[in-house]
This record gives C-alpha cells, structure tokens and sequence, in this order.
C-alpha cells in the first residue's frame, strides 16, 4: 500500500473496523445489562411488535387474573360465612329438640328460649358480616356477582344465597311451649336444607372461578413464555460475544495506533 501524509487510508480503515466493534460492544453489552437481544423496533421491528402485542394480552389477561381473585375470595368469603350459618341452625335445631322434652320446666325452657334467640341474633351478624370489597351474596337485598372471566369481557355469574334469618323463615320461632318448639323444628329443618342447598350452589360456583383462575394463570405463562423466546437474549452467547469483541476492540485501537504512526515514517525520511 503506498504512503501518504494527505490521506492515511489504513488509519481510515483501522478506524472503521473499529468504530464497527465498539458499535457491536455496544449492542453486545445493552443485551446482556438488559437480558434482551430486541430491546426495540430497530434491533427486530417485525419480533418488537409482535412481542408488543403479546405483551398487551398478558397485560390484559392479568387483569383478568385480579377480577377472577376478587371475586374467588368474594364466595370464599360467603361460603365460610354459609358454613357458620348452617353450624348455627344445628345447634340451634339441638336447643329446639331438648324444648320438645315433655314435663320441661318453665325455668329450663325460658333458657333454651334465651340461647336459641341468641344463636339467631349470631346468625344475622354471621351474615351481614359475610362481605368483601363491598359485595355481600347473603345478606337481604343482595344480587348477584358477575365475575369478569376473559378479555373480551365474558363473566362468570354467581347467584346470590339469602341467608338472614328472615328468609329463612325463622325470625319468629320461638320455644315457649311444646307447640311452638314443634313449629321451630319443622321451620330449622327448612333452613338447613335451604343453606345446604345454598351452599353446594356457592361451592359450585367457586369451583367454576377457580378453574378459570388456574386456566388464565397458564395463559399468562404460556404467553410469557412464547415474548422470552422472542426477544430473550442467550447470555451465555452474548458473554461469549462481549468477550470476543473487548479482545477486538484492543487490537483495533493498536491498529489505529499503528497506521497513525506511519506517516511520522515518511517524515523521518527527511529527518
């Protein structure tokens, strides 16, 4: 190659190899700090907007996730509160039973009286207490729950199970006498079936949740997996990569060295 002090064409060449590896340490290094070999639409526009879009379902679908939670906890709340009020029936159905007895004593009957008010009085409070994120499936005057299940906005509806002591029919049962405590137990009886019921619906229904709640948590991973694959970078190749080129980039900067020295060669020819 012929020498020249106008133009030093193997300085403009060592130069531009190396101004092309620290460009490729650059880009090396950004993947392995970010863990991403498409961090953007200029690394891959086609792998960028389809990751893009993958990511805007997860987005979605975790929403999804959250409302479908919200509203598992929602009957898990009314179930264990359900739980409570058929625990409570049955005891209260003991009281009535023992009211039956013939011969009772006035004194004994008027406490059996007392504790079965009380454990009806429990049972309402058991009820209105039964409420999460504001929503309550048992208490007067409650609706149903619409569960929000997909992205397109499709729903899960979970009846409402009145449980107060009203609408079970035993507000005004009593035990002052064998007549009434008859009367009481046909009334618990009523109940318990009425709550059993009550309760396989909610069961059922929570089940439903769950099952959509399990089958979007798969979707979400399924979905993270596929944007990894996409633009997830191979560390241990960006490694070996960003070790191959830090050796270039010393070896280009002698390079540059090296031909820059060449025209003070020319001149020592004159020295």
């Amino acid at each position: 190659m012929a020498m020249s002090v106008n133009t030093n064409v193997g300085a403009m060449i060592a130069l531009q190899n190396l101004n092309k590896t620290n460009k490729g340490l650059e880009t090396t290094q950004l993947r392995v700090t970010t863990g991403l070999k498409v961090n953007g639409p200029k690394d891959d526009a086609a792998t960028f907007a389809i990751a893009q879009n993958m990511r805007g379902d997860i987005a979605g679908m975790n929403a999804v996730k959250s409302a479908l939670a919200m509203g598992e906890a929602t009957v898990n709340v009314a179930i264990s509160a359900g739980k409570a009020v058929s625990d409570l029936l049955i005891e209260m159905k003991a009281k009535v039973v023992q009211a039956n007895q013939a011969g009772l004593d006035t004194d004994s009957r008027d406490a059996l009286n007392n504790e079965f008010t009380s454990l009806r009085a429990q049972l309402d409070t058991v009820v209105l207490s039964a409420e999460f994120n504001g929503k309550n499936l048992l208490t007067s005057g409650a609706t149903a729950l619409s569960v929000l299940s997909t992205v397109e906005g499709s729903t899960i509806s979970v009846t409402q199970r009145i449980m107060d002591a009203t609408t079970l029919a035993i507000q005004s049962s009593s035990l002052t006498d064998t007549t009434d405590a008859g009367t009481a137990l046909t009334q618990i009886d009523t109940a318990i079936v009425s709550v059993s019921n009550a309760l396989a619906s909610l069961g059922s229904a929570a089940k439903r949740v769950e099952i959509q709640a399990d089958f979007m948590v798969q979707l979400v991973d399924i979905l993270k997996q596929g944007v990894g694959n996409l633009v997830d970078a191979d560390l241990a190749e960006e490694s070996a990569s960003l070790q191959s080129l830090q050796i270039k980039q010393q070896l280009g900067v002698q390079a540059l060295s090296i031909a820059n020295a060449g025209p003070q060669s020319i001149l020592a020819l004159f020295g």
